[in-house]
C-alpha cells in the first residue's frame, strides 16, 4: 500500500535565509541508484535557490562520520551548514550485513539529530532489491531524494523560526 508524499514535496510559503547551505553526503556504493536519489535532491535545492555541496563516502556506515566530521571542522566558520542530507541505498543481501548497516546508519542520523543544532535528513533507502529502490527514485513511491530536499528545506525553515521568534507573552 502506497503513501500519498504530495505534501511533503510541497514547499508552497516556505522561505529561509539567502545565505543557507545543505550539505548533502552520499554514498558510493549502489552509485546507480544514489545517483538518482542526488539529482532528484539537487534538483528541488536548485528550483528553489538553496545553495549545496556534495560530498561523497565509501558506503552508508560511513555517512555518521562524515556528518559529523564536517560540522565540526565549519562550525566556527561562515560555511557552516545549515542541514545535512544523507543519501544512501543498502540492498538486502543473504548475510545479516544488512541488518547490522541499518541499524548503524539509522543510529547514528538519529543520534545526530538529537545533538547537532542542524537537522540531519535521512534519504537512505533500505531495501530488498533494486527494483524497490527504483519505486522510491521516481517510481510508484515518489521521489525519496526530492522529499529529502524538501524535508531539509522546512526543517530550516523550522529551525529559523524558532530562533528568531519572541517568546510568547504571558
Amino acid at each position: 500500500m502506497s503513501i500519498s508524499t504530495e505534501n511533503i514535496s510541497d514547499l508552497t510559503g516556505i522561505r529561509i535565509s539567502q545565505d543557507a547551505c545543505v550539505v548533502i553526503v552520499r554514498t558510493e556504493w549502489n552509485a546507480h541508484i544514489v545517483d538518482l536519489l542526488e539529482e532528484g535532491c539537487r534538483s528541488v535545492l536548485e528550483e528553489q535557490g538553496v545553495t549545496y555541496k556534495v560530498l561523497a563516502v565509501p558506503g552508508a556506515f560511513e555517512i555518521s562520520f562524515a556528518l559529523k566530521n564536517y560540522y565540526d571542522s565549519q562550525k566556527y566558520t561562515d560555511h557552516k551548514p545549515s542541514a545535512f542530507i544523507a543519501l544512501g541505498c543498502v540492498i538486502q543481501g543473504d548475510t545479516p550485513h544488512f541488518d547490522y548497516v541499518c541499524r548503524a546508519v539509522t543510529d547514528g542520523i538519529a543520534q545526530l539529530n538529537l545533538s547537532l543544532p542542524i537537522p540531519t535528513i535521512f534519504g537512505i533507502l533500505t531495501v530488498h532489491n533494486d527494483a524497490q529502490a527504483l519505486e522510491r527514485t521516481g517510481g510508484r513511491h515518489g521521489h525519496k531524494g526530492r522529499e529529502a530536499a524538501a524535508t531539509a528545506i522546512k526543517m530550516i525553515h523550522l529551525v529559523e523560526n524558532n530562533c528568531t521568534r519572541k517568546p510568547m507573552q504571558k
